[in-house]
């Protein structure tokens, strides 16, 4: 494992993957002059401390609860016997995060879908922290908001 987040790992040239995303956002808002474009992190209770202090050198992402929301937690179980998991040691350790499928959970039970539908929020762009190909595409945008599916991968 890790010890810290994945998207801290350099990449090239002093660069984590956070610092190329940020400077990717910070791109896409001057090419498409869409200020108000949004970056936002689905973390875990493991990662937000470290990707919320390395993100603090790009404070026009936004802070708190507009840069980020956390996942729920997920009890370990022995492989044994499917029982809850114990670590006398360090009580954080019996705990895990669930993962990519907890981000519809995660986003309505901390209210950060409420908080971005009453902003006016009508498309999400998903994408994990090392995936820099994966960037928005103004044209894969438009045929999904002209589609008007729910959904689209």
């Amino acid at each position: 494992g890790l010890d810290k987040a994945k998207s801290l790992l350099t990449v090239t040239e002093g660069n984590t993957f956070l610092d190329l995303i940020a400077k990717q956002v910070d791109s896409m808002k001057n090419e498409y002059r869409t200020p108000d474009l949004r970056f936002m992190l689905m973390n875990s209770f493991s990662t937000s401390k470290d990707t919320l202090a390395a993100l603090a050198k790009y404070p026009e992402l936004g802070t708190g609860s507009d840069l980020e929301f956390v996942q729920n937690k997920a009890p370990k179980v022995a492989a044994s016997d499917f029982t809850p998991a114990s670590h006398e040691a360090d009580k954080g350790h019996e705990w895990c995060p669930p993962g990519h499928g907890d981000l519809y959970p995660a986003m309505l039970g901390s209210g950060t879908l409420d908080r971005l539908l009453e902003k006016g929020f009508k498309y999400m762009f998903v994408s994990n922290s090392d995936n820099l190909g994966a960037t928005m595409d103004l044209k894969i945008l438009t045929y999904f908001a002209q589609s008007k599916a729910p959904f689209m991968m």
